[in-house]
């Protein structure tokens, strides 16, 4: 990096991944000439600690991006419609975490590990893709380098914390309440807006994000439309099944995926990704050793274990990906991505 510092906002900055992002700029002493907390109304006033130094939130309004050079956005694709174009104006580049511009032609949508290049191409907005993609295309880039890519299948075994801090002290709650023979009334998930709520304690519930009209819902459709733009692949055949589980943080996945080229051993794959740029290979089965949700809470790198052969296809191979969905899957790869900006001198 270089020695220059930069005027860094933080929008939504009370919230869960708000936070992440705070604590990620810090340990990554990304380097910062002045900082500004952003919220909506409600939160304006509160005080958070950064470095060791109290900051008064302020509330997010057009002017308040005055002197920024880089926004980080995680308060909701609405904040971000409205807000970033404003920010974008006053002259600052905003990396959003939201689904708000992701397909959008011109916004590029960007995992440092996969298409940092296409960085050079913005327009002032920059958009960070879905947590359950990220932690994917990390994995599956180093292969389709090599070997290319026809197809893949991925079922997702998600965090509640994905949804949110209420979700999480829903799912806490439930469980207290089910273990005390309480009765309760679920009131957020699967979705906040949606007709019906389920229970998540103790549970498995295939939805996340609306259904859409072809069956599949919006958390999906996210991960097949992502999956092709960040990878610059329109044709490829990508299917997703996205589940939510009783896990606080971690978002777990069962990807198959079929080669261009077939052939390549398990260890062929295994020494790949063990060299590839935020991987961890955890894959030595009999020791039992593979990825699990509950051990890369807090770790930066995606997770890759349980890497073998499909029995009936030659290019056929299955794997099982791991990763903290409020760091990789949020605000390390928002914070990566301003690292990214500095790298390739697009700060000014």
């Amino acid at each position: 990096m270089t020695t220059a510092n930069y005027h860094v906002a933080v929008v939504g900055a009370t919230g869960a991944v708000g936070q992440q992002m705070l604590k990620t700029l810090e340990e990554r002493q990304f380097p910062i000439a002045s900082l500004k907390l952003l919220s909506s109304k409600r939160s304006a006033g509160k005080k958070v600690t950064f470095k060791g130094e109290e900051y008064t939130v302020e509330e997010a309004t057009p002017e308040a991006f005055e002197g920024v050079q880089v926004a980080l956005f995680s308060a909701g694709g609405s904040v971000s419609k409205a807000l970033a174009p404003e920010a974008v104006k006053r002259g600052a580049i905003v990396v959003d975490n939201t689904s708000a511009f992701r397909m959008d032609p011109t916004v590029p949508l960007v995992v440092p590990e996969v298409n940092e290049a296409d960085l050079k191409d913005h327009n002032g907005i920059i958009a960070n893709p879905n947590c359950s993609t990220i932690q994917m295309v990390v994995a599956l880039e180093p292969i389709r380098e090599k070997y290319g890519l026809k197809k893949v299948i991925v079922s997702t075994y998600q965090a509640v914390s994905g949804a949110g801090l209420e979700a999480i002290e829903e799912m806490k709650q439930q469980t207290r309440d089910i273990l005390d023979g309480k009765e309760f009334t679920p009131q957020i998930l699967p979705v906040g807006g949606d007709k019906k709520h389920y229970q998540i304690a103790f549970n498995a519930v295939p939805q996340i994000d609306l259904f859409q009209d072809n069956g599949y819902t919006f958390e999906e459709m996210k991960m097949i439309n992502e999956t092709k733009k960040i990878m610059h692949m329109a044709n490829l055949e990508v299917a997703a099944t996205c589940v939510r589980l009783p896990v606080e943080t971690g978002h777990s996945e069962s990807v198959y995926i079929e080669t261009e080229q077939g052939g390549a051993s398990v260890q062929e794959l295994k020494d790949l990704l063990a060299q590839a740029p935020g991987i961890t290979l955890q894959d030595d089965p009999a020791n039992q050793i593979y990825p699990l949700a509950s051990e890369c809470v807090g770790k930066n790198d995606v997770f890759v274990g349980r890497i073998r052969h499909d029995l009936n296809r030659d290019n056929g191979y299955h794997m099982w990906i791991v990763s903290d969905n409020l760091l990789k899957g949020a605000a390390w790869n928002s914070v990566q991505i301003a690292e990214s900006l500095v790298k390739l001198g697009l700060l000014s």
